[in-house]
């Protein structure tokens, strides 16, 4: 969920409680007549944003093309309390954007809405009107957005001739500039004719016909494409050489967030699917992704990266009771093949929580060890030992190493071409020296993907404030020793006089709780956990809803035993003899001596 605001605006209950997301959410494959009330899947900004740029522009996504004559200044407004805001509606594709006439007021509270006078192609009204609130920050945005993704990408090989090709934003951007003029697609100087569709953060461009066989085309989204705030892009230039055969393999979903019959899943927690494939981003939203309690739809947005789609709740789901996720066979991949069958799964939201929401790992934690450089294992087990996947960055300059007792198996994949390590878990990485894999092992969108949610995840908890749900706030100089009582869920942090922010554990830590609470540790230096010293969970608290933020690096020593998610923005080692039931999220390297397993969902 969107934590920037901890508390939802109280019209989201009044506005939202009625929005039909999908009908017969229960895995229906079309071929009745369409009567599905048209929803808002996405906005930007999002529900309780906070920090937003004065000269932002306002968008809301639809989850189907609407009729453009009903998506006016009167049916998508903007106020500032009782204030009409002045401004100019346009609309492109399934998105209507905002434009203020001028910069916004900074540290004030906006609120967006769009109307049941908007209508979709059929004529049928919005399900019901869509309400969210953000809140501004004291600057304006000045940062040029950029292309964090491509599909194919750059330099790709053998591409399907009934391909599409993608760009995804490092932001959202205009949709009224994301058009054939700004993104095209080249064979030598002969252009591609095609159409252009924009959802979330995603481009698409889709040829009119199949591509030509083995030959190299080039795709380009020029600096005509702008962000929200005007700034015009980065340019991109990417080339790809086709092979000579159709796309006719169905995506699948590859896994869920949470697992099909999980239980005391957060209330506050968000539903994830993770396909097999790059999907066309058009066609995942509310009307083919939704959640339901019983027979009552549930409100919420739709976002998707990578190969990951996201339904963001709008509000807390009800403790104790069974939820049920629906992505339909209505979404497709980029060569236009729909889902093999719909997918379902349920799960059962736990009590309400103790202290901070969780953080978020989006596809980060996918993993159980993620790092950009390098992942190292100098142990002395003739198989490391890792439970679950490894990841590192899509550069080649990149490495995995001393994972050379891993039996690989290429066979069968998940995820593009990568390796699947038959106990207990893949390696995705473009340079496996200790084995067989070689870059036909890299999924570049994937760990893309991983690692920028990697650093979302970071910064989420980073920025969190100190002392929520917690009875003590400050752990003094920068030594955690043996602590009674156990310490309580909330978010903690250290003196700021702590000597180079640098915190040692130098003796046994119990968190207790239960199973939703969390607990937020904040470090601006280095955590070094003492030999055969160990954090252990009381009551039924859970490794997943323990964060480690740390600046710099992280040390677990030899016989220390680790629990929650371990984030740091450089370096993780741990020694031979640690454990770790853990996730290892670094931004530069990990170093493994010991054993790690992942959390339980």
């Amino acid at each position: 969920m969107n934590f920037g605001n901890l508390i939802k605006p109280l019209n989201w209950s009044l506005a939202l409680l009625a929005i039909a997301l999908v009908s017969g959410c229960g895995g229906s494959d079309g071929g009745s007549t369409d009567t599905t009330a048209p929803t808002v899947s996405a906005t930007a900004p999002a529900d309780g944003a906070t920090n937003v740029s004065l000269n932002s522009s306002v968008s809301a996504t639809f989850s189907e093309a609407m009729d453009p004559a009903t998506i006016t200044t009167t049916t998508f407004t903007l106020m500032q309390g009782l204030s009409v805001i002045p401004g100019a509606v346009s609309y492109v594709g399934t998105t209507a954007t905002f434009n203020p006439t001028s910069n916004l007021t900074a540290s004030t509270v906006y609120t967006a809405t769009v109307t049941t006078g908007a209508k979709d192609l059929a004529g049928r009204a919005l399900a019901q009107a869509m309400v969210w609130s953000f809140t501004t920050g004291t600057t304006t945005d000045t940062t040029a957005p950029t292309v964090t993704l491509t599909y194919p990408v750059d330099a790709a090989n053998n591409v399907a001739i009934n391909t599409s090709v993608s760009a995804t934003f490092s932001e959202t951007m205009d949709a009224a500039t994301i058009t054939t003029t700004s993104f095209t697609l080249t064979q030598g100087a002969t252009a591609v004719p095609g159409t252009v569709t924009y959802v979330g953060k995603i481009a698409t461009f889709t040829p009119t016909t199949n591509l030509l066989p083995s030959l190299l085309y080039t795709a380009t989204v020029t600096a005509a494409a702008m962000d929200l705030a005007g700034n015009a892009l980065t340019p991109e230039v990417w080339t790809f050489t086709t092979g000579t055969t159709t796309d006719t393999t169905a995506p699948v979903v590859s896994s869920t967030a949470p697992l099909d019959n999980a239980t005391g899943v957060a209330i506050n927690s968000n539903v994830r699917a993770t396909f097999s494939e790059v999907m066309d981003a058009a066609t995942i939203s509310t009307a083919t992704f939704g959640l339901k309690q019983g027979t009552t739809v549930i409100p919420g947005t739709v976002t998707y990266i990578g190969n990951t789609a996201t339904f963001n709740p709008l509000s807390d789901l009800t403790a104790n009771l069974v939820y049920t996720a629906t992505v339909t066979t209505g979404v497709e991949d980029m060569a236009g093949n729909a889902l093999a069958s719909a997918k379902i799964w349920s799960f059962t939201a736990g009590a309400i929580a103790a202290g901070p929401p969780p953080v978020d790992l989006l596809t980060a934690g996918d993993f159980v060890i993620l790092a950009n450089t390098a992942v190292t294992y100098n142990g002395t087990a003739a198989v490391p030992a890792v439970t679950g996947d490894v990841g590192i960055s899509p550069a080649f300059s990149a490495s995995i190493t001393g994972f050379s007792g891993y039996a690989v198996d290429i066979s069968t994949n998940d995820f593009a071409t990568a390796a699947e390590i038959v106990i207990p878990g893949k390696i995705y990485a473009p340079d496996f020296t200790g084995g067989a894999l070689n870059s036909n092992g890299l999924t570049p969108a994937k760990m893309t993907a991983a690692q920028n949610d990697m650093v979302t995840a970071y910064n989420d908890a980073a920025g969190r404030t100190p002392g929520v749900g917690a009875t003590n706030l400050n752990l003094g100089a920068g030594t955690l020793t043996a602590l009674t009582p156990p310490l309580v869920p909330g978010t903690y942090t250290w003196d700021a006089g702590t000597p180079g922010g640098n915190v040692n554990i130098t003796g046994d830590i119990t968190l207790t709780g239960n199973a939703t609470d969390v607990w937020i540790f904040q470090i601006s230096g280095a955590l070094t956990q003492a030999s055969a010293t160990n954090i252990i969970l009381g009551g039924t608290a859970q490794a997943k809803n323990i964060f480690w933020q740390v600046a710099g690096g992280i040390t677990i020593n030899t016989t220390a035993h680790m629990e929650g998610v371990l984030m740091s923005a450089t370096a993780i080692t741990m020694n031979a003899g640690a454990t770790a039931n853990s996730r290892l999220l670094a931004q530069s390297a990990v170093t493994l001596g010991g054993t790690v397993t992942q959390p339980a969902p």
